[in-house]
C-alpha cells in the first residue's frame, strides 16, 4: 500500500471520488490540506505507518505554485508516494457544474474551468497517474482507485470488460479488441443474455480463436505481472473489449480469471473481475 497518495486535479473531475474510495482501502484522508502542512503531515503518519491520502485543489494559487517543489522534496524523503491527478474535458467539467450547480472554488464559469487547468499544468506533468474521467462513471472510478491503491502489499491483476461502442478504456496498461469474434449479439436467442450466462460463454469459448485469445493474454499476463511486481507496483490492468461489452468480452474476461486464479501469475497477486459496460443495453 502506497504510504502517500496525493490527490489533485481539476473540480468537477472526481477528486472527492477518489478520496472516498481511498477512504474506504483504509487510508487516512485530508481533503483542501494547505501545502505548508504537507510535508510534517507525511512525515507524521510515515513514522505511524500508517496510510495517508491528501487532497489538494487550486483555490489557493500562492500555495499551489509551492506544491511542485514541496511534491519533489517528498518523492526523495518518503520514497512511496504518489501523486493522482484527475481530470476531464472541458465540456465534461462545465456539465457537471451545471448539473450539480455547485460554484467552481475559483469563480465564474466558464473562465475559472481555464483558469485551473492552467494553473495545475505543472503539476499534471509531474503526476505518476492521470486518469481522465471525462466518460468514467463514479462507480467505475471507485473501482479503478481501489485496485490501484488498495492492494495492502499485493499485486491486483485487474481484469475489465468493456464495449469500444462507450469508448476505450483509458485507465488500461493492456488493451485487446476481441471484436473479430462471432458476435452472440446477431443472435436474437442469445442477444438478451450476456457473457456471464452459459448459452453465451459456450457459445464464445466454443469458437478457436476465443481460445488463442486465452492463450496470448495469460502468456502476457504471466510475462508482464512478476516484472510489475518487482518494480513495486501494485496494480495491473488489462482490458478486452468487444462491441457492446455484453456478450464476448465478459465471457473471456470470466475465463482468463478463471486460469489465472487456478495458478498464479505472480507471488501475492490477487485478481480482479470489472464489467464496464455490462448493464448497458448494447447498440
Amino acid at each position: 500500500m502506497t504510504a502517500l497518495v496525493v490527490v489533485t486535479g481539476q473540480s468537477g473531475a472526481g477528486k472527492s471520488t477518489c478520496l472516498a474510495a481511498l477512504d474506504d482501502s483504509g487510508y487516512h484522508c485530508v481533503d483542501n490540506l494547505p501545502i505548508r502542512f504537507l510535508p510534517e503531515l507525511a512525515d507524521h503518519f510515515r513514522r505511524q505507518g500508517r496510510p495517508l491520502a491528501v487532497g489538494v485543489d487550486a483555490r489557493d494559487p500562492e500555495s499551489l505554485a509551492r506544491l511542485e517543489d514541496v511534491l519533489r522534496g517528498l518523492f526523495g524523503v518518503e520514497g512511496d508516494t504518489e501523486v493522482l491527478f484527475v481530470a476531464a474535458d472541458r465540456r465534461a467539467i462545465l456539465r457537471r457544474f451545471a448539473t450539480t450547480r455547485r460554484r467552481h472554488p475559483l469563480g465564474d464559469l466558464p473562465e475559472a474551468v481555464d483558469l485551473e487547468s492552467r494553473l495545475l499544468e505543472p503539476v499534471r506533468r509531474i503526476a505518476h497517474t492521470v486518469l481522465d474521467t471525462t466518460d468514467t462513471s463514479a462507480r467505475t472510478l471507485r473501482q479503478i482507485v481501489r485496485d490501484r491503491f488498495g492492494g495492502g502489499g499485493t499485486l491486483t491483476v485487474a481484469l475489465w470488460s468493456f464495449g469500444f461502442a462507450y469508448g476505450i478504456l483509458p485507465h488500461a496498461e493492456l488493451v485487446f479488441d476481441v471484436r473479430f469474434l462471432q458476435n452472440p449479439h446477431d443472435d436474437p436467442a442469445l442477444r438478451p443474455q450476456t457473457g456471464l450466462h452459459t448459452a453465451v460463454a459456450d457459445f464464445v469459448l466454443g469458437q478457436a480463436d476465443a481460445g488463442k485469445v486465452l492463450d496470448t493474454t495469460e502468456q502476457v499476463l504471466r510475462f508482464w505481472a512478476p516484472r510489475v511486481r518487482a518494480e513495486g507496483r501494485a496494480h495491473l490492468t488489462l482490458a478486452l473489449g468487444c462491441t457492446g461489452g455484453r456478450h464476448r468480452s465478459v465471457a473471456l474476461v470470466e475465463a482468463l480469471a478463471g486460469r489465472l486464479r487456478s495458478r498464479p501469475v505472480a507471488a501475492a497477486a490477487e485478481i480482479a473481475v470489472r464489467h464496464r459496460d455490462l448493464a448497458k443495453g448494447g447498440p
